[in-house]
């Protein structure tokens, strides 16, 4: 998603700095940057670390004179478990790369926007943040903690003329969910429980991300957009049952 983003947005005008860990991924996403017509700056850096951080605001400002828009993209459920399962250091991994990360970006970027007085800031959730999800209770917990820390920062900044919103991606087709989208049976129940009946792709994350950037959402603060087909709109159990006995009775007759 971070890779359709950074394309997306330099497609639309803007030029892009790349952080991850490694630069071995981001060369390829560079060149579709140029190919876009705009530079692109590679950084290796991890979010989890202040220091990283700070290298990596201070080199983009240097490039670019100044940041109008933050993408809080890094993230993951890194593995699945009970609550009663979580050791104290894997709930910690969990919370400093899906909070505390964006808290050290917004923190870091989010000074150089106040004083400037403009920026728009985007972080990334996951359905969990509106819909319980087992086995994955610090991922969760950490993801509806951004939400809340977005709309107090909305608030925070908005007489600045920083802007912080938040959207959240449901399945989508990535890496990070093969196990799930090369299982025929995983994949036809994802989708069973997804109105809109499909995997998300990427293409589906840009527009709402683009628009959040744009000077077309410049009175769009503190809010959260699901893009997950459905997902978190609360579907009731018995509309799902009745569903799967439509179904059955269908292939029955």
């Amino acid at each position: 998603m971070g890779a359709a983003l950074a394309v997306a947005m330099a497609q639309v005008g803007a030029d892009i700095v790349l952080a991850a860990r490694s630069s071995a991924d981001l060369e390829e996403i560079a060149a579709a940057v140029g190919h876009a017509g705009r530079h692109a700056l590679v950084i290796p850096a991890d979010v989890t670390v202040a220091d990283d951080v700070d290298r990596l605001v201070a080199g983009a400002i240097a490039e670019f004179g100044q940041i109008d828009i933050l993408v809080n993209n890094a993230g993951g459920p890194l593995f699945n478990a009970p609550f009663l399962d979580i050791r104290p250091d894997g709930w910690n991994r969990l919370i400093e790369l899906n909070l505390t990360s964006v808290a050290t970006c917004c923190r870091a970027v989010g000074r150089h926007m106040v004083e400037r007085g403009s920026g728009s800031i985007i972080n990334t959730g996951s359905p969990g943040v509106l819909r319980p999800w087992p086995a994955i209770g610090a991922y969760s917990a950490a993801k509806a903690a951004v939400l809340n820390l977005t709309q107090v920062l909305a608030h925070e900044w908005g007489r600045s003329g920083v802007r912080v919103n938040m959207i959240s991606p449901g399945w989508i087709g990535t890496d990070i969910n093969q196990a799930f989208t090369t299982n025929p049976q995983a994949s036809a129940q994802i989708c069973n429980d997804v109105p809109l009946g499909r995997w998300g792709e990427v293409n589906d994350i840009v527009g709402a991300a683009t628009w959040l950037a744009s000077d077309s959402a410049t009175y769009v603060t503190g809010i959260h957009i699901p893009i997950d087909g459905g997902l978190t709109s609360a579907v009731p159990e018995d509309w799902r049952s009745l569903r799967v006995r439509r179904d059955w009775q269908h292939q029955s007759d």
